[in-house]
């Protein structure tokens, strides 16, 4: 068995104002730390377009729709202060959401044991009517749904992003056939994801943590409350909403994990799923920021998922 690898050169074409931390040089750093010799044995693939009825699993047609009327001939286009429009958005957008399907179709039949999805724009704070805080379609969302619709019964989505990720939570809050866990600093940007917001089938785990903690107090929670919870839910499949903004170098937040922390937790998760669901993770690119703490965080993290592949 083997890690799959998702990616598309589209997904470069999403393009911000200048300055703007959500930049294709994000992409570019990923790249270039999974073309070390240790990343070898990836299977590697271009990511798919996906269409709009691959969108309407998380957004209905009137949301894709505006975006599409809304992209510029050239420049660029506001949709709120964070989230930006050029003329490449969309089909970028329609990659990253066509390597989720992709890949729950690879984890799915066993072609792959997991998979990561070097893909943006990140998705986990789109709503079903909002694009919103860098993103524009749920992708997290977009790959459980495509898991179920190939067979499996119940996705677990864990968000280790350090922002909280509301739209993932609003657009599965009435599904019970999904359980979605976040890890996130509080207070931070969006101020959604309290303890005390469960969803209507008590399928929502927001795991709050303060400000200026270090991947201890990260551990001391994935070992209490999320592998627990996980257990407890027995998924046929794992989403994880891979964000790498808690790192101690991120400029937009103020965790201080390191890249240690991160392959930990993808062990940890991934001995979850072997033990529940055969192993079956699809990961996906959310936030991360600084390029170097970027490419080292995601280079410990596929490092780990390609060590429970085996």
């Amino acid at each position: 068995m083997t890690t799959a690898l998702l990616t598309h050169e589209a997904c470069l074409r999403h393009v911000t104002p200048r300055g703007h931390p959500e930049r294709a040089a994000r992409l570019e750093a990923i790249a270039r730390a999974l073309d070390a010799p240790a990343f070898a044995g990836l299977m590697r693939e271009s990511a798919p377009a996906g269409d709009d009825a691959l969108l309407r699993l998380a957004h209905p047609q009137r949301h894709i729709d505006r975006l599409r009327a809304s992209l510029p001939a050239e420049g660029f286009h506001p949709l709120d202060p964070d989230t930006w429009l050029s003329p490449g958005s969309l089909q970028a957008a329609q990659h990253a959401a066509g390597a989720q399907r992709r890949a729950a179709e690879l984890v799915m039949s066993g072609a792959a044991t997991n998979a990561f999805l070097a893909v943006r724009p990140p998705g986990h704070h789109a709503e079903a009517e909002r694009p919103m805080g860098f993103c524009l379609f749920a992708n997290a969302v977009i790959a459980a749904r495509s898991a179920i619709a190939l067979g499996a019964g119940r996705v677990a989505i864990v968000d280790f992003d350090v922002h909280h990720g509301n739209g993932t939570q609003a657009l599965v809050w009435d599904d019970p056939d999904i359980l979605f866990i976040s890890t996130h600093q509080m207070p931070l940007w969006p101020g959604t994801g309290a303890p005390d917001e469960r969803g209507a089938h008590g399928n929502v785990l927001n795991i709050p943590l303060p400000p200026g903690s270090d991947g201890s107090l990260m551990r001391e929670r994935a070992e209490t409350l999320i592998l627990p919870a996980l257990d407890a839910f027995r998924p046929d499949l794992m989403v994880i909403s891979a964000g790498f903004d808690a790192h101690a170098a991120d400029p937009l937040a103020g965790l201080e994990w390191v890249e240690d922390d991160y392959a930990w937790l993808t062990g940890r998760l991934c001995a979850a799923a072997r033990r529940l669901c055969g192993g079956r993770v699809i990961s996906t690119l959310e936030g991360g920021y600084d390029l170097d703490a970027l490419a080292g965080s995601v280079a410990a993290h596929v490092a780990t998922l390609m060590e429970w592949s085996r």
